[in-house]
């Protein structure tokens, strides 16, 4: 007996079958110690019990991420879980991952959801929240300083950005598409803390296939207005957009936040609802957000127009591999 309750408490694959009103259902598989499946049970127990805590709105990516199961809390009316898993061995399992990270990364990831959302209007109900996590303090200072003495040298390669659309106007900034010497580092950290910016936004693993990276410039009147990372088809597979921000110190520039709006569903395609999240350009910090939320980057101003003045990022993305 014994040995059956240890096997029952170690983490295992679950077939998780969600059955929601209206006759519909989904099947996807799951760690038995996984957030989501404690959340789906919990919503499931509020229900039972009447309470206002099955209000969840739930996101689950399905099809290896490429389309979103989304539902409200209230649409949950079961679940066939193979192997079977009780609530009391979900207590029992209360999940306690540890994450390995290097020293130079804080253990604890904000989860960044201003309360006041400046010239916003409050989500309605048919909207889906987004969600974004921003790491603080992502390179050492060694490493950041030798990042900012690269980048100054190597000013004459930077080129124009384009889109893929070639729109004119659309966005202005300058990059620089080969640093190989920090381009290695950031996808080598990226891998090393994805999985826990998966954990704090409630997203199930997938395969990692190609992370991309580019370093890009935004001097004074530079923008990127409102677009998404993942509308094409050679930009179908990216899940995961990251931004990393660096600049001298004091810093000489103003504006230039992150805009990452909230979704709603129209004719099958996600786009862009009316509330957003602003994100503010703090040095040496990272942010992560999935490619197919609607943002854009607000103008920046440098007075000074110098090069070395600009907002710098590494920027680029975490494809699912197929």
């Amino acid at each position: 007996m014994t040995t059956t309750i240890q096997q029952q408490i170690k983490p295992q694959d679950v077939k998780v079958k969600i059955l929601l009103t209206g006759g519909h259902q989904c099947t996807i598989t799951l760690k038995s110690d996984t957030p989501l499946l404690h959340r789906l049970v919990k919503t499931l127990v509020d229900r039972t019990n009447q309470t206002a805590g099955f209000s969840t709105l739930f996101q689950i990516p399905i099809d290896d991420g490429r389309s979103a199961l989304c539902f409200p809390g209230e649409h949950l009316v079961g679940l066939v879980t193979e192997p079977p898993i009780y609530l009391q061995q979900l207590q029992l399992q209360q999940p306690e991952i540890p994450v390995e990270i290097p020293t130079e990364i804080p253990i604890e990831i904000p989860v960044e959801i201003p309360v006041e959302i400046p010239t916003a209007a409050p989500p309605v109900n048919d909207e889906l929240i987004s969600r974004y996590a921003q790491i603080d303090n992502f390179l050492t200072a060694t490493e950041k300083n030798k990042l900012i003495k690269y980048v100054l040298a190597k000013e004459s390669q930077f080129v124009t950005t384009s889109t893929s659309t070639n729109a004119e106007d659309y966005r202005r900034s300058m990059v620089l598409h080969s640093f190989p010497e920090f381009s290695t580092l950031m996808v080598s950290r990226i891998k090393a803390i994805l999985p826990d910016v998966l954990r704090k936004l409630n997203l199930p693993s997938f395969a990692i296939g190609e992370i991309e990276a580019q370093l890009t410039m935004h001097n004074d009147n530079n923008f990127y207005k409102l677009h998404n990372d993942s509308g094409s088809p050679d930009t179908a597979s990216r899940f995961f957009t990251y931004v990393y921000y660096f600049n001298r110190e004091p810093k000489a520039f103003s504006g230039g936040e992150l805009q990452i709006y909230d979704s709603k569903i129209e004719n099958n395609f996600y786009v862009a609802a009316d509330s957003f999240r602003t994100v503010e350009p703090r040095n040496n910090s990272i942010v992560f957000f999935l490619s197919r939320y609607m943002h854009e980057v607000l103008t920046v101003s440098c007075p000074s127009k110098a090069f070395a003045d600009s907002r710098f990022t590494i920027n680029g993305w975490v494809r699912r591999k197929d």
